[in-house]
């Protein structure tokens, strides 16, 4: 190949002067080269030309990552306040922040960061009034602090736990076992595994894996024929028991599930991301097999607990806001279930089961409310809460007396109360010692319509005060799509914009979980644009309303919300300032061929049919960009170790925007090492946000008040 020739940027030269002018820097890309590559879909030529791009082990494409990132941080380490900010953002990060309690027998586990370290810590106390003791410390296992670990599930017997183990954001992970008494760790180990618990019975549990793919494929090969094993304690893994595999069809998810008197197994079976088969079998009958209680991918199901001979399901089978019936696994067909949490308006985004009694978690408007039922159905209490946002927990065995819920809102931190379901009684146990004050701030909820008349909500924060002039910095984020609902939640992340006059709004799209399947519906496959829509609509909205103008907007969002902005940014790209598309599915043609991108097309359909593929090449995102056009700023961010949506997504993104940008709009691409689909560490994640704010403020002409 031709070798690259990187040319640094510039001086950077920034315009401090009013809020939301544009800067003037030019920056030289690394040279980019390209090939013959062309694709025939049903008679439609589709050029590839990075198509060299997508083999990240190759010696010219780490050169070319390599020549990118120069230019990228040359031109980040011009910007005079971006030291500033990362020092900020470290103050703001540093208080110590806590998970919920959760018991094994007669200890309390729970996780803790004292402020700035890289992973939380995991610690153990006999009783609530014990004296914490650290069980693990994930901090110890790597010099940079990107090795994770957490427990995955409490064996029934409370003496064990199992462990999830992974290195540098990847998404595969190795079970270990620890013992809770001894906190000693036992020799097992459990390799190649990837989205899966740990569901015990007897001396042992079951969980899902993967064959070892080839060498130097880990993080892109496709990953096939997931199989469900039983790990007996003290065998090495050559000798885990095959308890399920599906030989015919090797694109599918399959899980595994025991409950807690450990007499039935579960199986849950998916060809996606949505849609779901159930199985059951009875561990206590000799020669058992699995009995199908839900058949079919159309809908999505999920096993609560058993009750006497019955089983509690979570389902929208019938229901698109979902509801919880009772199955009989002897006569499983649907005219013998028996509703006993009915469907509302509301939906019903999760239910379980805990104390004896039944949690159900309903959304109004994308805000929690708890409701609490006897396990027949009956309705016990509405849980009151402190305000409108997010409550979440609840989680324990039958005999718990006391449960856990924790709170947030954007102006709200987290704080974690103490339950007692026998008496609805509850109490703060431990609040969040952040440095911010939430008078300060507001938070307002609005609706505004679609380009169909669809009305979509929008939650929109910023200090209290501030004047609505169209100058304030906005910074627009979203996600729309698997049915994933966007809530209220507290993040020191944003108190860089806030604190500095700016504007943080998040729209409920189309293709979430807010109101149900039907919403989710509307924003999947051949209706896909609709998600674009809604977000170009909340982008036109703040715009109208004064919140913000275009030359002060920046929109982001992450894997299938870096989608979402690289769609809109080659739609409407007069419409922003700056874009952040983040481990983006940018390349929708091609998406299904790396590990487990396969598992989207539920979600966006593929381009081996011949609809979906002229629905996907209408909007996808490496495939609308036009030469000639001026682009908006754009800092692509991406990660070696994401084996989730694979690097190459944004690599032949950037380069092919580079290629097409117009004007003098920087277009820039960042790619961390040793990270994945998340920043693996705290000190990862600080840099990555003190890069986006400072590239955000320094293209908008918007001088930070550090000093």
């Amino acid at each position: 190949m031709r070798k690259m020739v990187t040319i640094l940027c510039a001086a950077f030269i920034l315009l401090a002067l009013a809020a939301c002018q544009k800067t003037t820097a030019k920056l030289a890309y690394p040279a980019t080269k390209k090939v013959d590559q062309v694709d025939d879909y049903f008679g439609t030529k589709v050029a590839d030309p990075y198509r060299w791009l997508e083999d990240d082990n190759a010696a010219d494409v780490k050169e070319w990552v390599q020549a990118e990132n120069a230019v990228t941080f040359d031109y980040l380490g011009k910007i005079p306040f971006r030291e500033k900010i990362r020092q900020r953002l470290t103050e703001i990060f540093n208080y110590p922040r806590y998970s919920s309690p959760f018991r094994a027998g007669e200890y309390y586990f729970f996780y803790k960061n004292d402020g700035l370290q890289n992973q939380e810590v995991c610690y153990v106390q006999k009783g609530l009034d014990g004296t914490p003791e650290v069980f693990f410390d994930p901090n110890t296992l790597s010099p940079d602090g990107t090795v994770r670990l957490g427990i995955v599930s409490v064996s029934n017997d409370d003496r064990y736990v199992a462990l999830s183990r992974g290195e540098a954001g990847s998404d595969w992970s190795e079970i270990r076992v620890m013992e809770v008494a001894t906190k000693k760790a036992l020799p097992d180990r459990i390799q190649w595994v990837k989205f899966s618990g740990a569901a015990w019975q007897g001396d042992g549990f079951y969980y899902s894996g993967y064959d070892k793919p080839a060498a130097g494929q880990e993080l892109k090969a496709k990953n096939e024929f997931q199989k469900v094993f039983y790990h007996k304690l003290g065998d090495p893994q050559e000798k885990d028991a095959l308890a399920w595999e599906d030989k015919e069809h090797p694109l599918r998810y399959v899980g595994a599930g025991t409950t807690e008197d450990e007499k039935l197994l579960f199986l849950t079976v998916s060809e996606g991301t949505s849609g779901n088969e159930l199985y059951v079998k009875d561990l206590a009958a000799r020669g058992a097999k699995f009995v199908p209680l839900i058949k079919g991918f159309e809908f999505d199901s999920a096993p609560i607990d058993s009750v006497g001979d019955k089983i509690l399901v979570y389902t929208n089978v019938e229901s698109p806001n979902f509801r919880v019936v009772s199955i009989d696994p002897k006569k499983p067909a649907r005219e013998n279930w028996q509703t006993v949490i009915a469907e509302k308006a509301e939906v019903l985004s999760g239910a379980n089961a805990a104390g004896g009694f039944l949690f159900c978690n309903y959304l109004k408007d994308a805000n929690t409310r708890i409701y609490q039922h006897n396990l027949d159905g009956t309705l016990v209490r509405e849980i009151e809460l402190p305000a409108l946002g997010t409550a979440g927990g609840f989680g324990g065995k039958r005999d718990e007396k006391i449960l856990f819920y924790t709170f947030t809102s954007f102006t709200y931190p987290p704080m974690i109360y103490k339950y007692e379901p026998a008496g609805g009684r509850s109490e703060v146990f431990r609040k969040s010692e952040v440095k911010f004050d939430p008078a300060d701030y507001e938070t307002k909820q609005v609706f505004y319509a679609s380009k169909d008349g669809t009305k979509v909500p929008m939650f929109i924060v910023h200090k209290k005060g501030l004047k609505l002039d169209g100058k304030n910095p906005a910074y627009l984020t979203g996600y729309g799509g698997f049915n994933i609902s966007e809530q209220p939640s507290f993040s020191p992340a944003y108190l860089v914009l806030l604190e500095n006059g700016g504007i943080f709004a998040l729209p409920n799209l189309r293709g979430g979980g807010e109101y149900g399947e039907s919403w989710h519906k509307a924003g999947m496959l051949l209706k896909k644009q609709n998600v674009f829509d809604d977000f170009i609509a909340a982008a036109e909205y703040l715009i109208r309303e004064k919140y913000t103008s275009k030359d002060c907007l920046a929109i982001a969002g992450g894997s299938n919300g870096g989608l979402l902005v690289g769609a809109v940014m080659t739609q409407r790209p007069e419409l922003f300032r700056v874009c952040f598309p983040a481990v983006g599915v940018m390349d929708m043609l091609r998406y299904h061929k790396f590990t487990v991108g396969w598992g989207w097309a539920v979600e966006y359909g593929s381009s081996d049919d011949e609809k979906n593929f002229r629905n996907l090449c209408a909007y996808s995102p490496l495939h609308n960009l036009k030469a000639g056009v001026c682009y908006p700023a754009t800092m692509v961010t991406t990660a070696d170790h994401d084996d989730r949506v694979v690097p190459a997504h944004s690599f032949k993104f950037a380069a092919a925007l580079q290629a097409s940008q117009a004007c003098a709009n920087p277009v820039i691409i960042r790619i961390e090492t040793r990270s994945g689909h998340g920043s693996s560490n705290l000190s990862k994640a600080i840099d990555a946000l003190a890069d986006t704010w400072s590239f955000m403020f320094a293209n908008m002409g918007v001088r930070p008040k550090y000093r």
